[in-house]
């Protein structure tokens, strides 16, 4: 994908992500039915449109045309011994583990069925997460349940399972990713803020909870960072670039710091919106 820029290589990735899950924990297996697979075409129409498109743009390759196929394979071919290489080299730096989380997963499905996280971690960090505009989320119910099922039941489900095998091997860090959205009910993002407020809020029990037994919990709050989950909209002057959030947050990490904004300036901004009366909050749209 040298040929594309940063944003659509991360929105490739992102509903890909999406898209695989949703296959990989629907009951694919025992279900032979056009209508199963109609509706679930239909469920995820979007997120299959989004990525066609990001993957045209950031490899130039149409998956709609004949030769697709063939294309795409020639592409994972040539990049295939290099990635190899570079997983091999970091392989031998660090030891790290890989488990996959449906946290789209629905219908009575759960998003740690069938989940094996590997024993040993220091570490577990969570950033996945989904967003829409309070109007996209009025308009459509079905959206704002796969919201809400992402951004706070199915996250608190996995680091759940996350939290006892930290606490199986002693403790460790557990890091998840909310939201300066969730500091204070506000008229453009109710319905994600309070997605968010709600994790943020399990997140501190957490910590109130297992500290003394060497559990660190650290809650993220991002304010707006330059990423796929906020193409096209207009960043604020303020707005944060992805690595500078990140290395803002593996100093957290390090230290343990239980709750960290980023970019830093979202500290300030929220400890001025949680200080206005609701007068005040009625008459802004921030």
């Amino acid at each position: 994908m040298e040929r594309g820029n940063l944003r659509e290589r991360l929105r490739v990735r992102l509903f890909g992500e999406q898209i695989l899950l949703s296959i990989r924990y629907g009951d694919w297996v025992n279900v032979d039915n056009e209508d199963f697979a109609k509706n679930w075409a239909r469920y995820w129409k979007a997120e299959i449109q989004g990525y066609v498109h990001a993957y045209r743009a950031a490899t130039g390759v149409d998956l709609t045309a004949a030769d697709a196929t063939r294309r795409v394979n020639a592409i994972n071919r040539e990049r295939g011994e290099a990635l190899r290489a570079r997983l091999v080299e970091r392989i031998r730096r660090f030891r790290a583990g890989l488990a996959a989380v449906g946290l789209a997963a629905g219908g009575g499905l759960s998003p740690v069925q069938n989940l094996e996280i590997p024993a040993g971690l220091d570490a577990v960090v969570v950033t996945a997460g989904v967003f829409a505009t309070q109007d996209e989320l009025e308009a459509d119910a079905a959206l704002t349940e796969k919201l809400l099922r992402i951004d706070f039941s199915n996250t608190v489900l996995f680091c759940e399972a996350a939290k006892k095998v930290l606490l199986q091997d002693g403790g460790g860090t557990l890091c998840v990713f909310s939201s300066v959205a969730g500091e204070r009910g506000r008229k453009p993002v109710i319905i994600y803020g309070a997605a968010k407020a709600g994790l943020t809020r399990y997140l501190e029990g957490l910590d109130h909870k297992h500290r003394a037994e060497g559990l660190r919990v650290i809650t993220v709050k991002p304010g707006f960072v330059k990423t796929s989950m906020t193409a096209g909209m207009e960043p604020p002057p303020f707005a944060g670039e992805p690595d500078a959030v990140a290395r803002r947050v593996l100093r957290a990490i390090d230290r343990g710091t239980p709750v960290v904004y980023a970019p830093a300036l979202w500290w300030l901004i929220m400890a001025v919106i949680r200080a206005l009366p609701r007068s005040i909050m009625r008459r802004i749209n921030f």
